[in-house]
């Protein structure tokens, strides 16, 4: 890996794309400790103190820390993946909004109308922070000043999605989920530091460590090979002749990964559980039967959240999964082509028999991603280790950076150089 990165490092065009998203990110880190106007700081600390592991310290892990402290990224980029959630549903249920978006500008379009939903939904979210939970810690509670609150807390999300695309854009990888996973980093070293005091306290024992160690060494080498994982599909190309030349005839495969979607399903998955989390703020009263059934800090509530956690995995692994990969469009490409795989007729049978191989995958992965995402949950939960992170945030860390490696990788295979991923 640092090999790879050294030799992206000499590349001109690379180095500029590493420096741009390493200077984004810092733009990142700082706008995350800039706090909201009006805001009594104080407040905002006693309303936190007391609730580790539970639903506001979920918020906090997954914002980098901004919703703790009140900062104008508190709500972070999650209304935009939510956006993207609702459009990409509405794109199979709606035959028309799937046209649209199949057109030749219909990236584009998608583009822009989730960005309006995003903005949408963090004037709602902020609605609800500014009337409902943080009200207290707004110093004054005039028209004015809550109306503030409101639109710097969804120009932060707005600023947020705009930085994302332009990391994109003129960076190296996916800014989204590059956002999401520095902002998880960023809390690594207070959560250690909390590890070595409750050690030194005597609130946790030596076992309990080793344990939390070993899960998140299984939960790094789990998401590398189902990352890495999978089935080639061989096939075959036709001879034909073309003038005076023979093209064809050579033989290649189809690299169908065991996991295609990558870590959004467990992006996905947390952003759809945090709702009802979110609805609590507008409704304080909500939030203890919230704590109580849908956080990981109380029973049932980690039996609960852990259940509809590996549900929700399965079933956006298998949604964006076919949102990436059409078995019949993809034969189509084939057949066009002169490509067919041995034994199997070209056209419809070859889409079937794809899409079959991609079923069953795809299960496969959905399965050990469900389950290298929520033991380690079920293990913090029965431990006195008071960390805000657990098998979620690791595994969506490790994924992002092994998904960051490959892009660096493809870059350099496009400029000659030979990386470490095979």
């Amino acid at each position: 890996m640092f090999e790879t990165l050294r030799n992206a490092w000499k590349i001109p065009d690379l180095r500029k794309r590493i420096i741009f998203t390493l200077l984004m990110l810092v733009v990142y880190r700082l706008g995350a400790v800039i706090p909201v106007p009006g805001i009594d700081r104080a407040v905002v600390e006693n309303m936190f103190a007391g609730t580790a592991g539970g639903l506001l310290d979920f918020f906090n892990m997954m914002s980098g820390g901004a919703f703790k402290d009140f900062t104008i990224f508190a709500l972070n980029i999650y209304p935009y993946i939510t956006s993207s959630i609702i459009l990409q549903l509405l794109t199979i249920a709606i035959p028309k909004l799937e046209q649209i978006f199949k057109a030749e500008d219909g990236k584009k379009k998608m583009a822009q109308w989730t960005r309006y939903i995003t903005v949408a939904l963090a004037l709602i979210q902020a609605t609800a922070y500014s009337i409902g939970f943080f009200n207290s810690a707004i110093i004054k509670k005039d028209f004015l000043s809550i109306t503030t609150v409101i639109i710097v807390l969804t120009a932060g999300t707005a600023f947020l999605m705009w930085l994302g695309e332009l990391i994109t854009e003129k960076g190296i990888g996916n800014g989204i989920s590059i956002i999401i996973m520095i902002g998880i980093v960023s809390q690594f070293p207070r959560d250690f530091g909390t590890i070595i005091y409750q050690f030194q306290a005597g609130a946790v024992n030596i076992l309990e460590i080793i344990i939390f160690m070993i899960f998140a060494f299984f939960i790094i080498v789990g998401v590398i090979a189902i990352q890495q994982g999978e089935r080639k599909i061989p096939v075959q190309y036709a001879k034909r002749v073309v003038g005076r030349k023979m093209y064809g005839g050579q033989s290649t495969h189809i690299p169908m990964k065991v996991l295609m979607a990558g870590v959004m399903p467990v992006i996905f998955a947390s952003t759809i559980l945090a709702i009802p989390q979110t609805l609590a703020f507008f409704f304080p009263n909500m939030a203890a039967g919230v704590q109580k059934y849908f956080s990981v800090a109380q029973s049932p509530g980690v039996y609960i959240y852990t259940t509809l956690n590996i549900l929700l995995i399965i079933f956006f692994t298998y949604f964006y999964t076919a949102v990436q990969f059409n078995p019949f469009e993809y034969s189509n490409t084939l057949k066009e082509n002169g490509g067919f795989i041995p034994g199997i007729r070209p056209g419809r049978p070859t889409a079937e028999y794809l899409n079959k191989v991609l079923n069953r995958i795809t299960i496969a992965g959905a399965i050990a991603l469900a389950i290298i995402a929520t033991i380690p949950t079920l293990v913090f939960s029965f431990t006195n280790l008071n960390i805000n992170f657990g098998g979620t945030s690791l595994l969506i860390v490790s994924g992002v950076a092994l998904e960051t490696m490959k892009q660096i990788e493809a870059q350099m295979i496009m400029r000659h150089y030979k990386g470490f991923l095979k």
